[in-house]
C-alpha cells in the first residue's frame, strides 16, 4: 500500500471514530499534518465528493454520506449496501 493510501485510510478512520462518538464533533488536524500538501490535497478531494465538511482550515468532520462511504469500504463486498 501506498504512503498516501495509508495516511487516506488512517485519517478516515480517525474521523469514522469521531462521527460515531459524535457526529456534530469536529477534529482538529495538528500543524504538522496540516502543513502536507498532501493532507491538503486529500481534505479538498474528500470535502469536493461530500465526504467531508471542514468548519475552518484544518478542523474537519465526516459527513453522513462520507460516513456512509467509509462504512461500506471498511465492510466485505458481501455486507456493502
Amino acid at each position: 500500500m501506498h504512503r498516501n493510501e495509508l495516511f487516506r485510510d488512517g485519517l478516515l478512520l480517525t474521523l469514522a471514530e469521531s462521527y460515531q462518538a459524535d457526529p456534530s464533533q469536529f477534529v482538529t488536524l495538528s500543524k504538522q499534518t496540516l502543513d502536507s500538501p498532501v493532507t491538503r490535497g486529500l481534505v479538498a478531494e474528500l470535502r469536493n465528493e461530500g465526504y467531508v465538511e471542514e468548519q475552518v482550515r484544518g478542523v474537519i468532520r465526516l459527513t453522513p454520506r462520507g460516513y456512509k462511504g467509509y462504512r461500506n469500504e471498511s465492510l466485505p463486498p458481501a455486507y456493502r449496501n
